[in-house]
C-alpha cells in the first residue's frame, strides 16, 4: 500500500459523499497517482465500513469488468469487486429517482444466492456449483462518481465499482434447472430492444466471477458466507437511462424485471 490510513479515510469520505449526495469528482489517481489496487480496494473497505457504521447493511457482494475483451483492453487479469447496501435496492417494477443519481446507465446481471460457503484460493465453477442455492434476474444501476464517467480501474475500485441501485426479479431458479451461458437475456428501454446477450458474456460462465470473487476474498483471508447475493456482473453492456425512461428486461427461464426513471 502506498497510501496512510488518514488518505484512505479522506478519500472514502469524499468518494461517499459524492454518492450520496448526487455530485461528481474527479477521479482520485489524478491526485494520487501511485496508489496500487491494496489502497483503491482500502478505501472501498472503508466506505463500506462508514455505511455499516450508520446502520445501512451490506446486502450482497457484486463482480464488474466481467468481459475477457475488456479485461485485455484494460491490461487486467481479473474482474473488479464490490458491494451493494440494502438502502439501493428497488423493487421489482418500481420508481427509480434520477434525482438521487448522477448519470446512470443499466446493465442486465445473472444473480445467485448460495447455501455453503466459498473460500479461495483455488475456487472454481464446479465448487460454485455446487455451492449456489438459487439463481435470480436482477438489473443494476450502475452510477460511477467521476465526472462525464472518466476514470481509471483503481478509481472505480475505491468508487465501490459505481454501485447505486439495484433491481432483483422475483422469479428464483435450481442452477441445475438453467443453462448459465446460453441463457438469453434481452434489454428493452422505453419498449424499444437496445442490447441483448447471453450468460456466456460473462467471462464464459457467470459463475465464473464467484469463483474469482471467492479466491479475490481468500487472498485476503475472507469469504464468501453461505447465504450471500452475488451479482455475477453485466450480461449486456451498460445503457444510459434518464428520467421518463421505462426499462424492461427478460430473461430467458427467469422471467424479468422492470422500472421506471422519474
Amino acid at each position: 500500500m502506498k497510501l496512510d490510513p488518514q488518505t484512505i479515510a479522506d478519500l472514502a469520505a469524499h468518494l461517499e459523499d459524492a454518492e450520496l449526495k448526487a455530485h461528481d469528482v474527479t477521479k482520485i489517481t489524478d491526485d494520487h497517482p501511485h496508489m496500487d489496487w491494496d489502497d483503491a480496494y482500502a478505501i472501498q473497505n472503508e466506505i463500506r465500513r462508514r455505511k455499516e457504521a450508520r446502520g445501512n447493511r451490506t446486502a450482497g457482494l457484486k463482480a464488474g469488468l466481467t468481459s475477457f475483451a475488456k479485461m485485455k483492453q484494460m491490461g487486467v487479469e481479473t474482474p473488479v469487486f464490490g458491494f451493494v447496501s440494502d438502502y439501493m435496492a428497488r423493487p421489482d417494477g418500481g420508481e427509480i429517482k434520477t434525482s438521487e443519481l448522477i448519470h446512470p446507465k443499466v446493465e442486465a446481471e445473472i444473480c445467485i444466492v448460495t447455501k455453503a460457503p466459498l473460500r479461495g484460493p483455488g475456487c472454481h465453477v464446479g465448487a460454485v456449483l455446487a455451492a449456489v442455492d438459487f439463481v435470480v434476474p436482477a438489473v443494476e444501476i450502475i452510477d460511477s462518481r467521476y465526472r462525464d464517467f472518466k476514470f481509471d480501474l483503481k478509481s472505480v475500485v475505491a468508487d465501490n465499482t459505481s454501485a447505486s441501485r439495484y433491481v432483483v426479479g422475483s422469479r428464483m431458479r435450481a442452477v441445475d434447472e438453467l443453462d448459465l451461458r446460453t441463457l438469453g437475456v434481452v434489454l428493452e428501454k422505453n419498449g424499444e430492444i437496445v442490447a441483448m446477450a447471453a450468460g456466456a458474456a460473462v467471462l464464459g460462465h457467470p459463475l465464473t466471477a464467484v469463483a474469482m470473487l471467492a479466491n479475490h476474498l481468500g487472498a485476503r483471508g475472507q469469504e464468501i458466507p453461505a447465504g450471500t447475493f452475488v451479482m455475477t456482473g453485466g450480461v449486456t453492456e451498460a445503457i444510459s437511462v434518464q428520467a421518463g425512461d421505462n426499462v424492461n428486461v427478460r430473461f430467458q427461464d427467469l422471467g424479468s424485471v422492470s422500472m421506471r426513471f422519474v
